[in-house]
């Protein structure tokens, strides 16, 4: 008979948010002795429409290796490398990010973990939420990591502009 282990499935993208996420992930996986799937969701540049209006397979192959390494450069970011400690089995998958995070965390004892906060209102509109879509869907418990206080402290207003900002400093 056959054991199911418990999953942890962690949304990654490579921003500041997804690595805290991916951190938390791992974290949850090591407390509860659960598998690592870091899932990576990726679209051709433009959108889905825009590939097939001029498909390229050259293309596709480069941007799917660029998502690879853009995982791979995740938890090299986080981590220094693959955790040695966990069993993780990555997924770089073409598709929307939220709907396929739902559709893979389908067991009632999976951890679906995202990172979330940061946007603006019209990011949000034009870019989605996926953290809101995987709340509103997920048939298992989602954790939403908020962003962490790097980009808080970064970004703590917005910035105007000043005519100062584009000066060039004159070579002597």
């Amino acid at each position: 008979m056959a054991v199911v282990r418990r999953r942890v499935i962690a949304g990654v993208s490579g921003s500041l948010r997804s690595l805290g996420a991916l951190r938390a992930a791992v974290q949850e996986a090591r407390s509860v002795d659960a598998v690592l799937l870091p899932v990576l969701a990726w679209a051709p540049p433009g959108g889905e429409l825009a590939y097939l209006r001029a498909p390229c397979p050259w293309l596709l192959g480069r941007w799917e290796q660029e998502a690879h390494q853009r995982l791979r450069r995740a938890f090299e970011d986080a981590f220094g490398g693959l955790p040695a400690d966990i069993v993780v089995h990555p997924m770089v998958v073409r598709a929307a990010p939220g709907p396929l995070l739902v559709e893979l965390a389908d067991r009632r004892d999976d951890v679906l973990v995202v990172g979330c906060g940061g946007w603006n209102r019209l990011a949000s509109i034009f870019h989605g939420s996926v953290a809101r879509y995987c709340m509103a869907h997920a048939r298992c418990p989602v954790m939403a990591v908020p962003p962490p206080d790097l980009i808080t402290h970064l970004r703590p207003w917005r910035h105007h502009w000043r005519p100062e900002d584009f000066t060039v400093p004159l070579a002597r």
